[in-house]
Order: C-alpha cells, then structure tokens, then sequence
C-alpha cells in the first residue's frame, strides 16, 4: 500500500462464519505494525476490513465469495423502503459519542447477541470481550447511538477515515425488528459521511445469494471490488 513495508500473515484454516460447512482463512496485517492508523484508510481502499485490533482480508483457497463493498455516498439514494425506515424512527435521537465500553451499551451489545447470534460463540460476551472487538487503540472509532428518550435502542460503531467510513458493526435490541434499525444504522452513516464530506461508506464484504449478506445491495449505487479493482454492481433486472 503506497510506499509502505507491511508484513501480512495468514490465518490458520477455520471454519466460517457464512457457511458452516466450508473452510476459511484470512490475510492479516501485522497486528504489531506501529502505523497501522495511517494504513487503515489504504487498507479500506484495498477491501481489508477491521475486526478488533486486526486488519484482515479474506484468503480462501477454494471461495472467493467474500466480495468488499462500498456506497457511493454522493450519489447514493435511499429507495422507497429505506424512506419508510427513517419515516419510522423520526422519533429517535442520534448521538455521535466516544467509542469505548459502559454498562448500558454492554447490557444492549449483550441482548443482541443473545438473541441473534445463540449459540455461536459470542452470546456471553464480557466487558473485555466488548472491548476486544469493537475498539481498538489505534482506531479512529466513534459510535452512533440511537435513542428513543433517554432509552439507548442501538449503537452503529464506526470508523472514521479520512477517505471513507467503515461500518464495523451494529448491535440494538432485537425487540425493537419492526423499526429495522440495521438499515437506519447504514443511512446514518452515510448521512454522517455525505456530512463530513467522506466519499465512501465501506460496509465490509458482500455475498451474493446469502441470507444475512445479500442486503447491502439495496444500497445503490454500491461498488463491489474485483482482481480489476472497485466497478459499480448492476441492480438485478
């Protein structure tokens, strides 16, 4: 990435997270690496995702399904569905605020998990494990709370470069589905980029046809980066 030297190390093969039934491993950036704030925007621009302290990109030998997406800000318009989605939280407060671990955002990071994702390693996550995977010293990490008074309905954590904001990951009470607050949290972000005047809104990896990713391509336009670089996806049809 420009001019830098960066050591990238390879996982061990895992299990993945999408399909149980495959085997995954990643590219990581040297987690040591002293510069690893400024290398975070040239890694975003590279389709490298950050997950705790770690910079990583998918390396599988046999799946390429993983695919790093990213929203044209300037052009992006929300559809008909996304308009619904803000007409129904006009009632919530958005709240930029420090990144970092209290009570209330843990007891919401600890519901969520609970209900979402039961059984998979992550649903009793601590304090340390909150920490851990949200933030990361070197981060420029803010989080976007939503409130309804003085309630805390959900927290999009964000990382805020100077080319582009990265949505690492939103947690909010699973009570609250009606609301769709996934979707609110995306069109927060990118009002907070079009505001900050960031061009790109990355929001990690694309897969096509799966249940839990295929969504991101309701965000148009979206750019999906291929071995020829960043090209906008085609809507269906």
């Amino acid at each position: 990435m420009r001019s830098e030297r960066v050591r990238l190390f390879q996982t061990l093969p895992h299990t993945c997270g999408y399909y149980a039934e495959r085997t995954a491993q990643n590219l990581v950036i040297d987690p040591a690496a002293p510069q690893l704030d400024r290398l975070y925007g040239p890694a975003l621009e590279h389709g490298f995702r950050r997950a705790g302290g770690h910079l990583y990109f998918p390396q599988c030998p046999q799946c390429r399904a993983c695919t790093p997406c990213r929203i044209d800000v300037e052009h992006f318009r929300p559809d008909r569905a996304q308009r619904r989605c803000l007409r129904r939280n006009a009632d919530l407060s958005v709240v930029e605020c420090m990144a970092g671990y209290n009570a209330e955002r843990h007891t919401l990071y600890q519901h969520y998990l609970r209900s979402r994702h039961a059984g998979g390693g992550m649903d009793e996550a601590d304090a340390s494990d909150f920490r851990r995977f949200l933030t990361a010293p070197w981060s420029p990490t803010l989080f976007l709370e939503f409130r309804l008074g003085t309630r805390l309905l959900g927290v999009a954590v964000t990382d805020v470069c100077l080319t582009g904001l990265s949505a690492v990951y939103t947690f909010f009470d699973p009570d609250e589905s009606a609301r769709s607050l996934g979707t609110f949290a995306i069109l927060q972000q990118v009002d907070l980029a079009r505001r900050r005047g960031i061009p790109w809104l990355y929001l990690g990896f694309w897969i096509e046809g799966h249940p839990k990713m295929d969504y991101k391509r309701r965000f148009r336009p979206l750019e999906v980066r291929t071995a020829e670089g960043w090209t906008r996806l085609e809507p269906d049809g």
